[in-house]
């Protein structure tokens, strides 16, 4: 777990549920920023078969502390039965990011945990 910046990836299957699913992510405290965008064209290995389709990408912003709890909640939210949800640490950020990650409580907020 970062102190710092952290990116997750997500691909979803249409923008309504990208916009959902980000919404609630935010108002739960789990990211600083969504960044969505649409009409990406996704080549790939699924149950042994290659396929091809059109997606919606999600670029999220948080706090390393919030990694965990974003990725669990990311995939409870998520339609797909097996979501990629990608996370790398952003070594290099100016303060002025760093002071607004910060402000996202570590592990978000209560909202809508289980």
């Amino acid at each position: 777990m970062s102190a710092g910046a952290a990116l997750v990836w997500c691909p979803f299957p249409d923008e309504e549920e990208a916009r959902s699913v980000s919404g609630t992510l935010l108002d739960e405290g789990l990211v600083a920023c969504a960044n969505i965008i649409p009409g990406i064209i996704s080549l790939y290995q699924w149950n042994g078969e290659r396929g091809e389709g059109r997606e919606v990408a999600v670029l999220l912003k948080t706090h390393g502390t919030c990694v965990s709890r974003l990725a669990s909640r990311l995939a409870q939210l998520h339609s797909y039965e097996s979501p990629a949800i990608i996370q790398w640490d952003a070594s290099a950020f100016p303060d002025a990011t760093a002071a607004w990650l910060a402000g996202l409580e570590p592990g978000g907020r209560d909202i809508g945990r289980d």
